[in-house]
Order: structure tokens, then sequence, then C-alpha cells
């Protein structure tokens, strides 16, 4: 079936974009076998004076390339040639004789961007789905359809590099102000506009306005753009640690292109689009990607029932975080908390990140008025009478979960699900006495809720199937990857968590210093250190969920560390009460603009809990084998026991819920990239030297007995 269909309207031909069978458009092979040709009759045509290329799809231009064919291209040398296939495909349009005008609504993102890129003109609808980006380096890639010179062609060398080194998304009106695209009109006057503009250029009454600023000018159009390519490579190596080898490969092509000239930068974006496409940064990136995009499909679709009104427990950041992008996806909600000042605080959180996103333009005031009119707040449970479903934030505190489930259930209706957003409870804990314990789940969101991309739903052995499958399929609404966990102490990321964190502790009593092991993990890849992550969850928190969590160890004859306990009971609570291992004081050093600097030092009158001031920096091998391996292993134990049913959802959770880093694919993937003997090697060296805690889980031990893999 064809990909492409033609349209005549009068001297324009409207090309539209429309894969078969697939909701979004994606670069493939094929897509360009049909445009050369037809590029070449328009081309000849000489009723047709000018090309709109447009989507039939609902709300994506083009989505990327497809990458299952990029995985595919297992051939030495194919993935460069796919590259310079692509690379004709835009030059062929960006040569075209008569004026080319991209009409994008909704995706343009990777090869999309890069296909709208080089049309000669750009208009885009203010629709919110509407976003363009170059998102390869999340995959581990360059763009290698030209992007790594058109772009810099299109919006200069350094815009070019932040879109390219970051891979965010670009929304519409900031794309205008920047030159990547000409105009900005709403969905329904798309093609209107478009058709419009193509004649005008047709008739040399309209060509681009963009102008790049004198700054712009003077840093990149002179030998002065050295500096550029010096700062974005201090800049990259600071961020990546030297563990993402994709931010280099684009900065080497673009350098390339700037220094020697067009054709020579796209021969060296094909020949990193190869070298990049090989490493095993890539395969896991892409192998993540095929597991975020395979989990948007409920597996129990069939069983899921409406949810028309969503009340929330606490309007507190995690409670406001569950109201805003549950309202931010057209659900209305109730948010209830004790009292209007509470409440206050929790809607103004809501309403300063939309307004926020306003000033930025990447919404407009009235969606903005919109999302947060959805947000109703009550202080009196009649409030959720209506509510199908509930999902409570309140404190960590079994009897006061209990408490609001009870108050819950007086009031709402009969089939309604009330959803725990516990990090560590037990669900059947909270369900116990409960009027309806087959409809009480957990649903775990990650702070801050708004840009933490997981959920955790976790199920009894009572919980109704057609509850999991609705809760699932309302955090897929949310926007969430969501995996569905069985209920125990810690679920799965608090339980792998807790391990990692009291090993960490272990190490400062073992004369460890405080920097330098958070610095040691951060160099593995991880966000932040585990020290850091202590403070910033909460050091009150973290002895909490130890308690909850002592009892599954002791058994296995595991002691953890007391000494979260005894900083709490001194009055330790981390960044929140600014006690913690670091200092949280803004220092009086002022810059330009009077920019506040924030210093975070060492609290050196914290390693009085750990043995005195004396300290020494460990083997930075042991301190990223201890602190990931007991990750890993309690990773195992739990897809073992059946609290994961795949390897899949754990590597999700520990990448997208705790940063384990994306680059090794998470716990089960990095299993497998050791293989089965190095990894029983690790173990036994550990648990000879540190104690019974290192054990490897039986599950770790029958695979690489068997060398099998987890995938």
């Amino acid at each position: 079936m064809a990909y492409l269909k033609l349209e005549i309207d009068g001297d324009v031909a409207l090309i539209w974009l429309d894969r078969p069978g697939e909701k979004m458009n994606t670069l493939t092979t094929g897509l360009g076998e049909e445009f050369q040709p037809l590029l070449a009759q328009l081309e000849k045509d000489s009723r047709v004076r000018a090309i709109v290329l447009i989507s039939a799809k609902e709300d994506n231009f083009v989505a990327g390339a497809d990458i299952e064919m990029l995985q595919q291209s297992s051939e030495p040398g194919s993935l460069a040639r796919l590259s310079r296939t692509g690379q004709s495909l835009m030059d062929r349009l960006a040569d075209f004789p008569k004026p080319v005008v991209a009409a994008i609504n909704g995706a343009a993102l990777g090869g999309g961007l890069e296909l709208a890129m080089s049309c000669h003109y750009r208009i885009v609808t203010e629709n919110k789905k509407t976003v363009l980006g170059l998102p390869e380096v999340k995959l581990g890639l360059n763009p290698g359809s030209g992007g790594t010179q058109n772009a810099p062609a299109l919006v200069g060398i350094r815009r070019a590099l932040d879109m390219m080194l970051t891979g965010k998304n670009i929304y519409p009106f900031p794309a205008k102000k920047m030159g990547l695209v000409d105009m900005v009109v709403h969905p329904y006057a798309l093609k209107t506009a478009a058709v419009q503009a193509a004649r005008k250029m047709a008739d040399g009454k309209l060509s681009r306005k963009f102008k790049k600023p004198l700054l712009g000018r003077i840093l990149e159009d002179t030998p002065l753009r050295s500096i550029i390519f010096s700062q974005a490579r201090k800049m990259t190596q600071k961020q990546t640690l030297g563990n993402y080898p994709a931010p280099f490969g684009i900065l080497d092509c673009v350098a390339e292109g700037a220094s020697r000239g067009r054709a020579a930068g796209l021969a060296r974006e094909a020949e990193s689009f190869e070298e990049l496409g090989r490493t095993p940064q890539s395969r896991e990136l892409i192998n993540l990607f095929f597991a975020i995009t395979g989990q948007k499909r409920n597996p129990g679709r069939d069983e899921v029932r409406e949810v028309g009104k969503v009340g929330v427990l606490g309007a507190g950041l995690m409670g406001a975080g569950i109201a805003q992008v549950s309202a931010d996806k057209g659900y209305p909600v109730v948010m209830k908390d004790i009292s209007r000042e509470a409440l206050a605080h929790g809607e103004k959180n809501i309403w300063d990140a939309y307004k926020t996103r306003v000033r930025k333009r990447v919404i407009s005031p009235f969606e903005r008025d919109q999302v947060v009119s959805r947000v109703a707040a009550t202080t009196d449970y009649q409030g959720l009478r209506r509510c199908d479903l509930v999902i409570e934030a309140v404190f960590e505190d079994l009897d006061l979960k209990r408490r609001v489930l009870a108050d819950c259930e007086a009031v709402l209706p009969e089939k309604a699900i009330f959803a725990s957003n516990t990090s560590s409870l037990p669900i059947s804990d909270i369900a116990a006495g409960a009027q309806r314990p087959g409809q009480v789940i957990g649903m775990h969101y990650f702070s801050p809720v708004p840009k933490m991309p997981l959920l955790e739903i976790i199920v009894t052995g009572q919980t109704e199937n057609w509850v999991s499958a609705t809760a699932f399929e309302v955090g897929v609404r949310q926007g969430k990857t969501v995996i569905v966990v069985k209920d125990g102490p810690g679920f799965y990321t608090t339980r792998i968590l807790a391990p990692m964190l009291n090993e960490a502790l272990f190490l400062l009593e073992e004369g460890g210093e405080i920097r330098h092991i958070d610095r040691v993990m951060k160099q593995f890849g991880f966000p932040v250190g585990p020290i850091t992550l202590i403070d910033e969850v909460g050091i009150d928190v973290g002895a909490h969920v130890a308690g909850v969590m002592s009892p599954l160890f002791t058994a296995r004859g595991e002691k953890p560390t007391e000494v979260m306990k005894k900083l709490t009971e001194e009055g330790y609570k981390g960044r929140k009460n600014r006690m913690g291992f670091y200092h949280y004081d803004e220092q009086a050093a002022r810059g330009w603009r009077g920019f506040v600097k924030k210093k975070k030092e060492v609290n050196q009158n914290i390693y009085k809990f750990f043995g005195g001031p004396n300290r020494k920096q460990l083997d930075p091998v042991e301190i990223h084998d201890r602190l990931t391996l007991i990750m890993v292993n309690e990773a195992a134990r739990c897809l073992e026991e059946g609290i994961l049913s795949s390897p899949v959802d754990g590597d999700l959770g520990a990448v997208m819920g705790l940063g384990f880093p994306p680059f090794l694919g998470g716990p089960f993937r990095y299993l497998d990239s050791l293989g089965g003997e190095a990894v029983l090697a690790k173990f036994g060296d550990l648990a000879r030297n540190f104690g019974q805690r290192f054990q490897p889980a039986e599950i770790i031990v029958s695979h690489a007995r068997a060398q099998k893999s987890f995938y």
C-alpha cells in the first residue's frame, strides 16, 4: 500500500503522509522509494508551481525513523547506508526547484523534523500535541538524515547543539522565536495556510524572515565559534561523565560541517551514525525505548472500567502533583485536605507549574485555565462521593491510611477504587478491615510527580482484575510508564533501593568519605549519589522505610545499620530541615545579575555517627560493585519470588523510578551484559569480604550455571 497520497489543489500539489495500518508516520526505506519518483514527476509537471507536505494522521506529522528498521540493520555499514539514503532524500527536497512547505500538526521528531527542515518553509499548529525535536541522542545516536548540518544552518550552532545534545521537546511558539518554524496557526487553518504560503512563495511574495541575532553572527560566523565547541565539550563531559558517546559524536559532526563544509559534515554524520549505532550504550537505550513503548499497551484493557472523576487525598507536593497530572489529561479532580491553608498551598503549586508553561509559551493562558479549573478543593469527605478512583497521598503511617480508607469507603460509590500512594507499607496491611479489599490497590508515584515517568501499581492476592486494569489505564493516560508488581514490604522499587542505601551507610561506617562515594556513583552513571539521595528523600523517611523493611532482611540473616534511626532521633532530616549529610545554606557569593550561588558542603559533624572525622577514599570499583550489585541482587530476588512478573518490569522500574543508569539497560540487562561466570565471581568476592548479604539470589546462580540469560 502507498505511503504517499497526492492531491492537486490548483497549482499546488499536496503530498499527504499516511503510513498504512499505523497510528504514527515514521521514516522508512519504503517512504524514500516512493518519494523520489513522485518528486521527479512533480518537478516535470508544469501545472504544479509548489508543494505542501502534510500528514493525514490526526496528531503527528512524522514521529521519527522506524526504530525496528534500525535494529534490523545488523550488517556492517548498513547504518551508514541508511544515513546516506536519508541525506539524499533531504537534499532532494532542499534543492527542489519549486517551493516546498511543511505543514505540521502533532509530533515532528527526529527524522520527521529532519524532513521538515529540508523544506523551504515550515508552518506548525498551536495544537498542544505539536512538538518538535531531535531526540536521537536519547537512543545513543546522532541525527542521521542531515540534521547535524541542517539544524545549525537553520537556527544557528548554539541553538542546534542545545536541541541535539539534550533531545528536548520544542513547542510551537518557542520554535518560531528561534527560527525553527516560520508560522504558527490554528489546526483547522493548517491546510489553507500552507497552500497560501506555497502560492506566495511561488509568486516571489513570501520568503523566510528569520535573521540570526548579532551575537550569534559574531560567535558562529567567525573563528570565535571554536569557543562554542570548546565550552560545549566541557559541559557535555561534565554532564555525561563520559558514559554516553552520542553527544560527542554530535559535536564532531557539527564541528566538521562548520570547519570543512556541508559535504564533509554529512560524510561525518553517516560515519558517526554507523559508529554510534554499534555501541552497547545505543543498544541498551533502544531496548529501553521498546520496553517503554510496549508498556503503553494495557494487558487488561478488556476489563477497564470508566473513571469519570478522580479524588486525591492530601494537597502536599505528592498530592498536588497527582492532581496536576490527572487534570492535565482531562480528569475532573477533587483534592481533599484537612485545612483550607493546605489546599490553597496545593492549588498554588499547580497554578505555578502552569504559569511557568504559559510564560514559556508552551501552552496558552486559556489552556492553563482549562486545566486548573478541573481541580476542585474540599475539606469534606462528602466532596469525594462521585469519584470513581481516590488516590491517597497522606503521611506514611499505617493507622492513618486505614482511617482515611474507612472514611472514604463510607461515602464512595460501591464500585469505586481506593489507591494508596504508599512507598513501602504493604497494601494488604492497609486493606485489612476494608469493606471492599478487592478494590484497594497501590499506586506508587515518584516525586516530583509531573516529571518522574514511572507509576508502580501494587496488587494483593485479593485485588480484582478490573481494578488493576483500570488503575493501569489511568496511569497510562496520566502519561506514566506503568509496571504492575505484587504486594510485599517495599514492593519492588523501594525494596531494591533500601539495601543500596543501607550499603552506602556501611561504607561510611568503614571510613568512607561522603562526597567521594557520591562522586563515584555519579561517574558510574546514577543521576545523584546515594548519600545525596538520602538527604533528598529525607533521613526520617529513610529511617521509617528501614523499619518497614528490616524484618525482611533480618529474616535472611542480614543486619541493617541502625544509623538512620539515630540520626532521626538527633533531629537530622536531610535537605528539608537543612540538617543532613550536606549543608544546604545559600552562600553569599553573588555573580552576574545578582545570581545567588548555592554551595553544597559536606556536614562534617555527621561523621561522629560513623566513627569520627578521619576519612579515607575507598576503592571506586569496590564502591560501585557493592552498591550496584546489592541492588541488582534484590531485583533478582523480586523476580524469583514473583514480586516482578518479568525482567522488563524490573529494568523499567529501576531505570525510570530510581535512576539506574539507562545506558546499562537496568538490573537484568546489566546481569546479562556481565555474563553469568563474571557475576558469580563478583558476588563470591563480595560475600567473602563483606558477608552473607552478598550471597547471590538463586535465580542468578541457576541462570549462570545453565548459561541462560534473562533476555
